[in-house]
């Protein structure tokens, strides 16, 4: 029997499922395996820490749900976001590089039809600031937000809307404009995950949220998806500072949580179509979770 199918043969219910709606979105975009469910246990592991943490380095950051929390929040001085994949990339760099305003007013002035969506993806940007509005487009059209090459357009869309069923330009734009005004606190770099926690890894005072493509579904959902998982666990067993990582739970992860002594639980999730899931949490410490004993 597997450790999930364990966990919920036992009837364990000391982690509720999160009600991802009562979370704050920040994040301008709807990333396949985003974490904005995770946000309330991220808080209770940056406030068991030293308060606020100086540094928060989130180094796959795709939507970037809890780098921009912890922004938002207070919960760090400051955030450094990493990103590999150029076309996500060009949306964190245009936000958080002065031309927020453009793209702002590029969402509120664009209307959704299927001409309008073709043409705009059919065509290659001319510019970063364009790239990053194709991105969003494309991610906010595309089935289940999914980026890499090959996923279709909504067809039916929520409630029968087609295409227009995830692009709300008004929420967009304020996401995008929100973000901006907090550029003193956060910062961008488009580079390789696992070099920059190098990088960073001799610095006590920086903490690492870390949630790389996953081993199951990573190839269908995101373009830079192949990863070394054991180099990745080598490194982070290095770092100076504190790190949380989320992962699928996969036999592969947990032989290279326990190589490292690592310690690992099990949280309950909702995915988009409603059904519960289980994912791996991962740690040095994790006694500030509320639970009464480790299951994994």
């Amino acid at each position: 029997m597997t450790g999930q199918a364990a966990w919920l043969q036992a009837g364990h219910n000391q982690l509720p499922i999160v009600n991802v709606a009562a979370v704050p979105q920040r994040s301008p975009f709807r990333y396949p395996g985003g974490k904005t469910w995770l946000v309330p246990y991220v808080r209770q592991w940056l406030n068991h820490l030293m308060r606020p943490v100086k540094q928060l380095i989130e180094p796959f950051a795709g939507g970037a749900i809890v780098g921009l929390t912890a922004a938002f929040e207070g919960l760090a001085e400051s955030v450094l976001l990493v990103e590999k994949d150029p076309e996500v990339a060009a949306v964190w760099r245009t936000i958080l590089g002065g031309q927020a305003r453009w793209l702002s007013e590029r969402i509120m002035g664009f209307e959704v039809t299927s001409a309008s969506v073709r043409q705009v993806l059919d065509c290659p940007a001319r510019s970063l600031r364009e790239q990053a509005f194709q991105t969003l487009l494309r991610n906010r059209v595309q089935r289940g937000g999914i980026l890499a090459r090959g996923a279709g357009l909504m067809k039916s869309g929520e409630k029968g809307r087609g295409l227009n069923s995830r692009w709300y330009p008004a929420t967009l734009s304020k996401r995008v404009m929100a973000i901006a005004h907090l550029r003193n606190r956060i910062s961008f770099v488009e580079a390789d995950g696992v070099q920059v926690i190098r990088q960073y890894s001799s610095r006590p005072d920086a903490v690492f949220f870390i949630d790389p493509p996953y081993t199951i579904a990573g190839r269908r959902l995101y373009t830079y998806s192949d990863i070394d998982h054991k180099r990745l666990f080598s490194v982070v067993a290095e770092v100076a500072g504190d790190f949380l990582m989320t992962y699928d739970d996969a036999g592969e992860i947990r032989e290279l949580a326990r190589n490292h002594g690592f310690q690992m639980e099990l949280i309950p999730m909702k995915s988009t179509h409603h059904a519960k899931k289980m994912e791996l949490l991962i740690g040095r410490d994790l006694a500030w979770l509320p639970v009464a004993k480790r299951h994994v």
